[in-house]
């Protein structure tokens, strides 16, 4: 039972990292859940202080996760139709075959959003194209380096305790 624990969670590292550029996969929880499945074997002690602040933290970075975008959104000038205009092109963007396609959805959402918005400011929903793009990238960079983090943390705690397991 313990290896099929350590291989789902080592599944959930994966996909915790992957999830840190797909809107639709919560990098940093499904990390945590793999830190969870490792500390469910018998072979690892729970450390339910530690598990409690890994959850705190990827709850933090996944509620973040809606709000930097936006943000970015708005600091460069965007409007709510702007913000709206970049869920939905991250989301097409997402299944989209076109290499790159979530940032190019990103960009065309919130533009087109603008445009909506305000037809004759060009520049403006340009600019707020820009935003959203930047704001992508943080936010990605962040659930990445959280996903990072946790994943150091399977592997030191699994190497702590190899031994119990083989």
């Amino acid at each position: 039972m313990d290896i099929l624990l350590l291989f789902l969670g080592f599944i959930c590292m994966i996909l915790g990292i992957i999830g840190a550029f797909l809107p639709i996969l919560p990098g940093p929880l499904t990390g945590w859940l793999g830190l969870l499945l490792l500390h469910f074997t018998s072979a690892v002690p729970k450390d339910w202080t530690f598990l409690s602040i890994t959850l705190f933290v990827a709850a933090l970075v996944w509620v973040l996760d809606y709000f930097i975008p936006a943000m970015g959104t708005k600091r460069f000038g965007g409007s709510k139709k702007g913000v709206y205009g970049t869920t939905i092109g991250l989301i097409i963007g997402l299944f989209s075959p076109i290499p790159f396609g979530i940032l190019i959805g990103a960009f065309v959402g919130a533009f087109i959003g603008e445009m909506m918005h305000d037809s004759k400011d060009r520049d403006r929903a340009i600019k707020a194209s820009f935003g959203s793009i930047l704001g992508f990238f943080v936010s990605a960079s962040l659930k990445f380096g959280v996903g990072i983090v946790y994943f150091w943390f399977f592997i030191s705690t699994f190497w702590e305790y190899k031994s119990v397991f083989f």
